[in-house]
């Protein structure tokens, strides 16, 4: 089974809208996907609630007693983080993910804690006890402002301590479509294409990435 999490403890970056997208893409592609809400505000499962059933199915995976209840048959479990989760919540959210989705907001306090929280992760690599792919995503940016600029510059140039680049997949725009989507328990690839096919376009990228051997350890 894949499995993806969107994580990032700062709240209010955008992980919902990120793993419900996902997750639609996904279904929408013919996988038998799962969608874990771990945030107790709930928002990827008030998305579940209003997805309308016409539309290519999602199964909720239930947390009951601190573990994931999973169907035998999914294909890809996405799973949307809480916020403010560190040591050894952040180990226990970890470790069954292959994937992880990093969304960054263009502030100065949300890169700033981006690079506290990698330098987090980092730190628990031996306890998490397995290789994660990780990604970054500038979330909700306005374009062609100096902040988006700062940001994508900032994630280019992001590093993990051997060197190697931490990969930045791409700008996602703060766009009135996924709060349209948002509402109607859609994504933006159920949306009119000729309304959505910018934001379709900046996901190119992040889709092109999960769907190659590159984000899978």
């Amino acid at each position: 089974m894949r499995t993806i999490l969107v994580l990032n403890p700062k709240g209010g970056c955008g992980k919902s809208t990120l793993a419900t997208n996902i997750a639609g893409y996904f279904a929408q592609q013919g996988k038998r996907v799962a969608l874990a809400d771990c945030d107790s505000q709930g928002s990827s499962s008030d998305w579940l609630k209003a997805r309308p059933e016409r539309l290519a199915k999602i199964d909720c995976a239930v947390i009951k007693d601190g573990e994931l209840r999973i169907g035998k048959t999914t294909e890809i479990l996405v799973m949307d983080s809480p916020a403010s989760v560190h040591d050894q919540k952040l180990v226990n959210i970890i470790r069954p993910a292959q994937t992880v989705v990093i969304p960054v907001l263009p502030s100065p306090l949300d890169m700033r804690a981006a690079e506290r929280f990698l330098h987090e992760l980092i730190s628990l690599r031996n306890k998490i006890g397995r290789k994660v792919k990780i990604a970054t995503v500038a979330n909700r940016v306005r374009e062609d402002t100096l902040a988006a600029v700062k940001l994508e510059y900032y994630l280019e140039k992001l590093k993990l301590p051997d060197g190697n680049r931490i990969p930045f997949m791409t700008a996602l725009r703060a766009s009135q479509n996924y709060i349209q989507a948002a509402e109607n328990g859609m994504t933006i690839f159920e949306l009119a294409p000729s309304k959505t096919y910018y934001d379709r376009e900046q996901w190119s990228p992040l889709l092109r990435w999960l769907n190659s051997s590159r984000s899978i350890p």
